[in-house]
């Protein structure tokens, strides 16, 4: 099958008058499975509908190349937040953009969703719009925008749209779609799960069940007060998302009220197998060759998504709160067949990069209790600590990525995204362990211990440093009897809610006792939808509603993001007054135990000489 029609010359050679649905997207046209837009439009496809495809549009005649589309319009900003697209967590803009022709930045607007579809309606007036994707889906509520240091409202309000979908959205398309068809206005589709829609407050009936968060005028009033109301409403929405209990959530904004619709159950394996078998062209639209391509092609262009969903569900993840707790998989056959695929195609060299998703190392749900109840309200399956229900198996995987591995033309198969390590250590069985490090590991494996202060991993959802250090010597053990020599390289977050200086030099301390020198560490960044984000915000713990420490300001947060990159010399005087602060001047000088030189000509710190006292105490 030809990419589907990005411009009007393209829709006429389909023999088409006009398309059924118009997809605005915020990234370059790739035809990937990895890409939300490619995804959509194919499913769209299967089910029998028209579509055409505007990606990046900037004037009013690339909104106006295709005329109106018989059913409705489709906006997303692409696969990733604008904001985030566009800003570093120090909030400088990015130089470029791997969703973009060339990588070029600069090609969508800031809040992309909104900017669009208010475009979409000074053009078009009364014409249906429906918006998904990430930025859709995970502002779907008053949320806090760190960019503008403000409570914003739904964005189903600030954009206008008729509808949101949040999560992942072939079910909710479908259904959407089927249903206009069929002559249903837009504004009747109340009833589907997976949705938000919006109702005047005078017409609102009571639903049966719904919880109510509170208001947007509560939640945004940038006062203590209304930070506690602001960390409830994120509670209540966590607590909620789950396909088997979640309930209806209300919340008020002025004259209007948010309706959010109990999530969509996650797509069975029979029902996943169809998305993926659908016939993605694999790559990006030919027509930005010219332009230097997509560079965001490159890491997925030969890599496979096998599941969905992350129990894991760590606190600054968007994740958990996108795609749901509960994990969905692909058969074995219909990921071989992708695999086949892709080793047809004319630039495959041998190597599949990842065979992954959220978290790789998931096949299965975490306990059969989620299957008839749902996911616990209140606890995480993995930390603190693992909850003793978790089943913990890589027979699966395992056996998937042997016969991966069997396949003709195949030379290696990595994985690259991330593997959970907690619940690796956790499998009494070692065959996965040892086979990873013998098969799938190219010399580096990355993983996410993301902090090494029990404090700190305690406020991002993760489990303690003890586990990771477990993982780690055994790791290095397993590596030594395979005869290879592999390297762990762990992911490290600076400035997270409830890191201190003294936790981000305990972190400093960690990396020079390792010998480690990250390259590229990540500041937290505060974007929506997270309880991080929410804990950045309101200072408290949305949990257990207790005060949290939050680095804030400018200065505090280029201190910790420097501790964690010492040794550069840009970073010394940065690392310097962030020692001083917290009086760790034994960490100034030029011994081994030091961070970073003292300043030139500043005295060094004198060793203590040995009293009389310490003597004899030595000698006892």
């Amino acid at each position: 099958m030809p990419f589907l029609p990005i411009t009007k010359k393209e829709m006429l050679s389909f023999g088409w008058n006009e398309a059924d649905f118009i997809i605005v997207t915020g990234d370059a046209y790739v035809d990937h499975p990895s890409f939300g837009t490619a995804i959509i439009s194919r499913v769209l496809e299967a089910e029998g509908f028209k579509v055409c495809i505007i990606p990046q549009p900037k004037s009013d005649e690339d909104y106006k190349r295709f005329g109106q589309p018989r059913l409705a319009f489709l906006v997303n900003s692409g696969n990733i937040d604008s904001m985030v697209a566009h800003y570093t967590a120090a909030k400088k803009r990015r130089s470029d953009d791997a969703y973009t022709p060339g990588g070029k930045a600069g090609a969508r607007p800031d809040r992309a969703v909104t900017v669009y579809c208010q475009k979409l309606r000074s053009i078009y007036g009364d014409i249906p719009i429906a918006i998904g994707g990430i930025e859709a889906s995970l502002r779907r509520f008053a949320h806090y925008d760190y960019w503008s240091d403000s409570v914003r409202p739904s964005v189903l309000f600030e954009s206008g749209a008729d509808i949101l979908m949040f999560g992942m959205g072939e079910k909710h398309i479908a259904e959407i779609a089927h249903r206009l068809d069929r002559g249903e206005s837009i504004k009747s589709l109340t009833d589907i799960k997976g949705t938000c829609y919006a109702v005047n407050s005078d017409e609102f009936k009571p639903i049966n069940g719904a919880v109510e968060c509170p208001s947007f005028e509560l939640v945004s009033a940038n006062s203590e007060k209304s930070k506690q109301q602001y960390a409830i409403s994120c509670k209540i929405q966590q607590q909620e998302q789950d396909a088997i209990r979640g309930k209806t959530i209300i919340q008020k904004h002025a004259k209007q009220i948010l309706v959010q619709n109990p999530p969509m159950p996650p797509l069975t394996t029979e029902e996943m197998d169809r998305v993926y078998s659908l016939p993605f062209m694999r790559d990006y639209h030919p027509s930005y060759e010219s332009l230097g391509g997509v560079p965001g092609i490159k890491e997925v262009k030969f890599s496979i998504i096998h599941n969905r969903g992350c129990y894991g569900a760590c606190n600054f993840c968007s994740l958990a709160y996108h795609q749901g707790r509960q994990i969905a998989v692909r058969s074995h056959e219909s990921v071989i067949e992708e695999a086949k695929k892709i080793t047809a195609m004319p630039d495959f060299k041998g190597y599949i990069h990842d065979v992954g998703g959220p978290t790789a190392n998931f096949r299965a749900t975490s306990c059969e209790g989620q299957l008839k109840k749902g996911l616990c309200k209140d606890k995480k399956c993995l930390a603190p600590e693992m909850c003793p229900a978790v089943k913990v198996s890589h027979e699966d995987y395992l056996k998937l990525l042997r016969e991966l591995r069997g396949l003709p033309k195949v030379k290696k198969v990595f994985i690259r995204s991330g593997i959970r390590f907690d619940y690796l250590i956790a499998d009494t069985d070692e065959e996965f362990f040892k086979e990873l490090i013998n098969y799938h590991v190219s010399g580096q494996l990355k993983v996410a211990p993301e902090h090494c202060s029990d404090n700190v991993l305690k406020y991002m959802g993760k489990p303690s440093f003890s586990v990771y250090n477990r993982f780690k010597k055994r790791f290095y053990e397993l590596t030594k009897a395979a005869g290879k020599k592999q390297y762990l390289v762990p992911y490290l977050m600076s400035s997270h809610p409830g890191s201190t200086i003294k936790d981000a030099i305990e972190l400093s301390l960690f990396l020079k006792r390792n010998n480690l020198h990250p390259e590229q560490v990540q500041d937290f960044y505060p974007t929506p939808g997270t309880v991080s984000t929410c804990m950045f915000y309101t200072e408290l713990d949305p949990i257990t509603m207790q005060k949290v420490y939050v680095p804030k300001t400018a200065a505090e947060k280029a201190q910790q993001r420097a501790l964690l990159q010492y040794f550069k010399p840009e970073n010394r005087l940065t690392v310097l007054s962030a020692l001083k602060k917290a009086g760790r001047f034994d960490l100034i000088g030029t011994g081994k135990d030091c961070l970073v030189a003292p300043e030139r000509g500043a005295p060094q710190p004198q060793k203590k000489k040995k009293t009389i006292r310490n003597v004899h105490k030595k000698k006892k």
